[in-house]
């Protein structure tokens, strides 16, 4: 890089997965793919993964986990921030995304899956001895981008909806847009590359997802990298310590958790369970107008009680 853009020594990176069944890579979910990514700021990677007899399973994630541990290994030389490298994967392609993010020993840092192959009895069509994605999800996998239309007619968008399904009970933050209307394969949505009907909207999916990367892993600009804006959790049940980002129904049901609420609201209860199970003691504290030295107080006074 050589200091041609700036204060950037190194930058994020994403690892593309093209579709195909695992039968072949699909190209157009290939090159086309990497270009917005790179005139964003990213470092741009293929991985061509193992197809037809080739491909019993878990040689296509040793694939991956190969892959990624080259990149890694070599980020100083490529100019790669190691800890900021998202998958990109599409239908099968996005099977293997998913899998990278839910089981691989060297898992991604956010993971963006294009009408992705999910689950076990979709995924076994395509390879008989491929895995179930949602019943692997669990408290370590990454912040997850998902797409897909509703129509699509090769991979049931129900797919989509069992991987959020997942990402919601374990509490890991996602985005998720189920596009109305276009068949499967649309890779980007461009023009040149399509010649199918989809909603027009469907492109967006391209910028959305950066600005969603930047969410959780950090912008890029010129002048260096910026800290990501929110967590990879949607709140922090799962921390090692009881936090400000507990949900006001997990810290009611923890016994030290209990009696700091109880302080805080004089023993009302000030919302309804359905809003408990969701809303955070920080966003709690903040409409009850604590200010920075009182909320400071009880986050201390939290962070003392172990969460088990």
């Amino acid at each position: 890089m050589d200091g041609e853009f700036g204060g950037l020594s190194a930058r994020p990176a994403v690892l593309i997965i093209p579709g195909g069944g695992y039968h072949f890579c699909s190209d157009r979910e290939a090159d086309p793919v990497a270009f917005p990514y790179l005139k964003a700021g990213y470092q741009a990677f293929i991985l061509r993964y193992s197809l037809n007899e080739q491909a019993a399973w878990p040689r296509p994630l040793e694939d991956y986990e190969e892959a990624m541990c080259l990149i890694r290994e070599r980020a100083a030389e490529w100019h790669v921030v190691p800890d900021r490298i998202a998958v990109i994967g599409f239908s099968a392609g996005g099977h293997l995304a998913a899998c990278a993010a839910t089981m691989a020993e060297h898992r991604p840092n956010a993971a963006i899956l294009g009408y992705p192959v999910i689950d076990g009895e979709c995924a076994r069509d395509y390879l008989p001895s491929a895995p179930d994605v949602p019943s692997a999800v669990d408290e370590h996998t990454c912040p997850c981008f998902v797409f897909a239309t509703r129509t699509d007619n090769l991979v049931p968008v129900s797919n989509t909806v069992h991987m959020i399904d997942a990402l919601c009970a374990n509490g890991i933050a996602f985005e998720s847009h189920i596009y109305a209307n276009g068949p499967h394969g649309l890779s980007t949505g461009d023009s040149g590359i399509n010649h199918l009907p989809f909603s027009g909207r469907y492109p967006a999916w391209v910028p959305d997802s950066i600005t969603w990367l930047e969410d959780v892993l950090g912008g890029i600009r010129s002048s260096g990298l910026t800290g990501p804006r929110f967590g990879p959790k949607i709140n922090g049940n799962r921390e090692e310590t009881l936090n400000l980002d507990c949900t006001i129904a997990y810290l009611a049901a923890h016994p030290k958790g209990k009696r700091i609420l109880e302080e805080i609201t004089g023993g009302k209860q000030g919302f309804p369970p359905a809003a408990a199970g969701v809303i955070t003691l920080r966003d709690s504290l903040a409409y009850m107008g604590f200010d920075t030295e009182k909320t400071k107080a009880v986050e201390t006074r939290l962070q003392a009680i172990q969460n088990n």
